[in-house]
């Protein structure tokens, strides 16, 4: 059911970009901050109310923008030189579970920091810089 929901969810950061090459992975950063800067308030929000739900129904969508973008399943090698923002991609729902959760298994102390420079770095990305 999470697949349906997560699927029919609308997306405003969906983009129909082959999911290879340079040109395409050059539009990476901006889409995933575009992903982020939509996920992140309901995050913020989520962790405030201690609400769970939040993130099986973001682990959908960002597995779906994983999925389109192919860095989950390396199936877009392009993307190889925008790790940061891969990686912030990947790495919020956890850091938002450890904030509610703070002695989960995942949980280590330096994964907010290298969350937080990843998503620094990947706005740079984004900006053009």
């Amino acid at each position: 059911m999470l697949w349906v929901t997560a699927s029919a969810a609308p997306l405003a950061w969906a983009q129909p970009l082959p999911p290879s090459g340079a040109a395409a992975a050059a539009e990476f950063p901006r889409a995933a901050i575009g992903f982020l800067n939509e996920e992140l308030p309901k995050m913020e929000s989520a962790v405030t109310e201690r609400d769970r739900d939040y993130f099986e129904d973001a682990m959908g969508r960002m597995l779906d923008f994983s999925q389109q973008w192919g860095f989950k399943s390396t199936d877009n090698p392009a993307l190889t030189r925008y790790t940061t923002c891969t990686e912030a991609v990947s790495d919020f729902l956890v850091v938002g579970l450890c904030r509610i959760i703070p002695n989960g298994d995942v949980c280590e102390p330096r994964l907010a920091p290298r969350f937080d420079s990843n998503l620094k770095r990947c706005r740079e990305l984004a900006a053009g810089g």
